[in-house]
């Protein structure tokens, strides 16, 4: 009961994320089980052709309330059209309150929704297609409660 709960409930996820009309890209991967495992790299493709406008790009992240952890470490890598890494940068996303543990984001049940800057008016050097490749960094393997991950790519106006 409580997967189609949490399956209903994440295409509702897809749903609200999907409505952006700013968003140049938006990129969800469903964790299977809510398991992330460090060897379960999500990647994220998309054209940029604009270079003289700065973008601003951000983490999608859903977790349970039952996720064991206050904070998120993801390792990112931005690469380009042909594979070079252009960037890899590991960044701590707080999903919770540290002191209290009173989740972030937007909820729904006991689902929550967190969109994270991940980088702000960064200027892409050409134009072309981008990946940004995320993988968790945190001790534990699998890591629990996250039941989605994504990106989202905005040209800031």
């Amino acid at each position: 009961m409580k997967k189609l709960q949490v399956g209903m409930l994440a295409g509702l996820w897809w749903l609200l994320v999907s409505c952006d009309e700013k968003a140049i890209y938006k990129g969800i991967d469903d964790i299977k089980d809510g398991r992330w495992y460090i060897k379960n790299a999500p990647e994220f493709t998309f054209e940029i052709e604009d270079t003289t406008v700065t973008y601003s790009v951000y983490y999608n992240i859903r977790n349970t309330v039952s996720y064991p952890y206050y904070n998120l470490y993801i390792r990112r890598y931005l690469l380009d059209s042909a594979g070079t890494v252009l960037e890899s940068k590991q960044d701590e996303l707080t999903l919770l309150d540290p002191k209290t543990g009173k989740p972030l984001g937007d909820g729904l049940g006991d689902l929550f929704d967190h969109r994270i800057s991940m980088m702000k008016k960064y200027r892409f050097p050409k134009s072309g297609k981008y990946t940004i490749r995320l993988r968790q960094y945190m001790r534990q393997n699998p890591l629990p409660e996250i039941y989605g991950v994504g990106v989202t790519v905005e040209k800031n106006l």
